[in-house]
């Protein structure tokens, strides 16, 4: 028998899901709508009910590219993670490693992908390492940022107190400076988990043997839009799939922030 604490639960999660899920139908009513009144060709736009039968049709194909992107994805947005984490550490034990590789770290980001996709593919072959490496290169900046402003977001009476009890520098930072960073690491997540799909996708669009990145090349080259449209709909569905494990990982984590933002009017 489901409790009243579940059923109360699962009520609060429909009145949240509800607003997107009626937006996200109204849109494609609307586009529906367009395509059949309007006489667009299939060609030029194809309706949501097209792009559906396309994305059953070829399922079996789209699944076995969106696996090729999602191993790209993981692996890149790990070697990320732990690059970002290290060197977080590292700036805020060091903080003139900060001024020495900051500048670095920001010209990386300015260099287009557009560019520098067909170098790195030109380097590394169309094996994994190229499409890694650019996932890794698109989200490693927004999380060293985000780490790093968490580290200093330190409660500086809390910092105070632990000097004084003598605790050294790396039972203060296990203690106060790693804890006040975990909403400024997951906000950074949140954010860095979006690019990483389409990081790996235009990394494949520069040159791969596999992924969704060359399934859309080849669609696009064949003159079928409905195809395109269905792998960036499995794309889409991928970012929202990981979105929401981030999500997940934070409320098992901080399961004092449903309780906070609860409390909040």
């Amino acid at each position: 028998m489901t409790s009243p604490d579940g059923r109360a639960g699962g009520a609060a999660f429909l009145v949240r899901a509800l607003p997107p899920v009626l937006s996200v139908a109204a849109v494609l009513l609307a586009w529906e709508a367009s395509v059949r009144l309007g006489g667009i060709a299939p060609t030029v736009l194809p309706a949501p009910s097209r792009i559906g039968q396309q994305l059953i049709e070829h399922r079996l194909a789209l699944a076995d590219h969106a696996l090729a992107s999602m191993q790209a994805t993981v692996a890149g947005f790990a070697c990320s993670l732990l690059s970002a984490f290290f060197l977080a550490v590292l700036v805020d034990f060091h903080p003139r490693v900060r001024r020495a590789l900051f500048p670095i770290f920001i010209i990386s980001q300015t260099l287009p992908l557009v560019a520098i996709a067909p170098l790195v593919v030109l380097w590394f072959g169309f094996g994994l390492a190229p499409k890694i490496l650019l996932v890794a290169l698109v989200t490693f900046f927004p999380m060293l940022v985000a780490l790093v402003e968490g580290f200093e977001s330190t409660d500086r009476d809390i910092s105070a107190l632990l000097a004084s009890m003598g605790a050294p520098r790396w039972r203060m930072f296990t203690m106060a400076r790693l804890p006040s960073a975990l909403p400024y690491f997951f906000a950074g997540l949140r954010i860095s988990i979006t690019y990483a799909v389409v990081a790996a996708i235009f990394a494949e669009y520069a040159g791969a043997a596999k992924g969704l990145g060359i399934y859309i090349l080849s669609a696009k080259n064949n003159f079928r839009p409905d195809l395109v449209l269905a792998a960036v709909a499995v794309s889409a569905t991928l970012t929202l799939v990981l979105f929401g494990l981030t999500l997940a990982i934070q409320a098992l984590t901080m399961p004092w922030l449903r309780a906070t933002r609860a409390a909040k009017p």
